[in-house]
């Protein structure tokens, strides 16, 4: 008797878990229309601009976020804070091999590995981040609001050895590790 209810019991859980994958939903995000601006601070100013969103989805179980994923194309990284030979030697120099290395890790991507609602519309995120080959958890809060999630969050970019000019130098071309992103994710 016992073990024909445990096998039952083991049926239901299955088509329970089934029952609840099915009703799960990734929404793509829109990268045409999704935003992400950083900012990077030195000890005497700092430069912000723009990086493009190559690909993701966030997956919701009715309107609840359960999980997702977010990615970064590197090769689109620009400041906005500069014009003409100077811009273009930041652009250059933030995808040469002392800052991102974009040749050889071309993107940078976000896996979400726990989502816990915090209140109404927002979910306390750790998600996996790989920054030039270093994979490092990073916690955010991520709001969600009908078709859009936003997000502010610090990254300590030492921690994915991006090193150049750290806090550890000396002179006013010292650069923060910490930069921030302000990300606007449309589905």
């Amino acid at each position: 008797m016992k073990s024909k209810m445990k096998k039952i019991s083991l049926v239901i859980a299955f088509l329970f878990g089934a029952f609840v994958m099915i009703y799960a939903q990734t929404k793509k995000i829109n990268v045409e229309k999704s935003t992400v601006n950083w900012k990077a601070y030195k000890v005497l100013g700092g430069h912000e601009g723009t990086v493009k969103i190559k690909e993701g989805g966030l997956t919701f179980k009715g309107s609840k976020l359960i999980a997702g994923s977010v990615s970064v194309d590197l090769n689109t990284i620009s400041a906005t804070d500069e014009e003409g030979e100077t811009k273009t030697k930041l652009d250059s120099h933030l995808k040469g091999d002392d800052f991102f290395d974009v040749a050889k890790f071309p993107k940078v991507s976000f896996v979400f590995k726990s989502v816990k609602a915090k209140s109404k519309g927002i979910y306390t995120i750790t998600a996996d981040a790989t920054i030039k080959g270093v994979t490092k958890p990073v916690t955010f809060d991520l709001k969600v609001n009908k078709n859009k999630a936003t997000s502010s969050l610090k990254i300590d970019r030492s921690l994915f050895g991006l090193t150049y000019g750290s806090d550890l130098s000396l002179g006013n071309k010292m650069i923060k590790n910490e930069f921030d992103l302000n990300v606007v994710l449309v589905y």
